[in-house]
């Protein structure tokens, strides 16, 4: 146990330095709705974010890169896929007709990439990806190029109208099926600042114990802030939320890939919200 914390506390500390040094390698991907609070009949533009920091560019991705696009209002799912890709380019607006938590949920087809032997495995430490590069030892290919398949999903919360504590939709908790997701047990749009909000990691349904979750928070006039949990073994991740901001949670799965062009298969997950303390209404 202390050889494993003392090697978990060493990947962390290699992962700082490089995020401070300039070479993150990984970019985030995540859904930004122009406001995370709105009137029910509000109908907004969805917005695609990839970059770093929390701080990104609208994605650039063709909709055919797009395989689901679903709308989960509080009376029941909607399906967003055949509207929003008719053109090459995503375009996607919904209305939150309904007062209540609303969640949507997005997942793309696979990409691949190449990266450098020295640079993958960089890539494999900032992301809490350790098995794979044990696996990658046991394999005998360190020095050599590492060859993904990726592929994306995002999740956001929206709210319409006063949220409501008794809420029995609860559209926000549901798992929508996505290849990895991260599911809160608790509506973050309920909740008093300094309160406790608990995530679950599944993949294909299951919860997945030591999965690397960061959790970013930005808030006007204020740098953002990062911070890095390590899922349970039931799959979940604790955190607190201390003040008004934007969220968004990131993490990201590795396996060995079926694919002729790739060695790994990497399905990287989000999820964002706002926040507005209840004790500040």
């Amino acid at each position: 146990m202390r050889h494993s914390f003392r090697f978990r506390f060493r990947v962390c500390l290699l992962a700082g330095v490089c995020l401070l040094g300039g070479t993150t390698l990984a970019r985030e991907f995540w859904l930004q709705p122009a406001q995370f609070f709105v009137a029910p009949g509000t109908s907004l533009a969805l917005r695609v974010f990839v970059g770093e920091n929390f701080t990104g560019e609208r994605w650039a991705g063709k909709s055919s890169r797009v395989t689901r696009l679903t709308h989960f209002a509080p009376s029941g799912p909607h399906d967003l896929l055949p509207a929003a890709t008719t053109a090459d380019t995503l375009h996607a607006a919904l209305t939150f007709q309904e007062p209540g938590t609303h969640l949507v949920a997005l997942a793309t087809n696979n990409t691949s990439s190449t990266l450098e032997a020295s640079q993958f495995n960089t890539y494999l430490k900032q992301q809490g990806l350790d098995y794979i590069l044990l696996e990658r030892q046991k394999r005998g290919t360190l020095n050599q190029p590492g060859r993904e398949a990726y592929r994306r999903c995002a999740t956001t919360l929206v709210q319409a109208g006063a949220p409501a504590a008794l809420d029995t939709a609860r559209a926000w908790s549901r798992p929508t099926g996505l290849p990895l997701e991260l599911v809160p047990e608790q509506n973050p749009y309920t909740l008093k600042a300094g309160a406790s909000l608990t995530v679950r990691v599944l993949a294909e349904g299951l919860p997945q114990a030591g999965q690397l979750v960061q959790v970013w928070q930005r808030s006007p006039g204020q740098p953002v802030r990062i911070s890095k949990l390590y899922s349970n073994q039931n799959g979940r991740v604790l955190l607190r939320l201390s003040g008004a901001g934007t969220f968004m949670l990131s993490t990201v799965r590795m396996v060995p890939a079926t694919l002729p062009e790739a060695d790994w298969q990497s399905t990287w997950a989000s999820l964002s919200f706002g926040f507005r303390p209840l004790a500040a209404r």
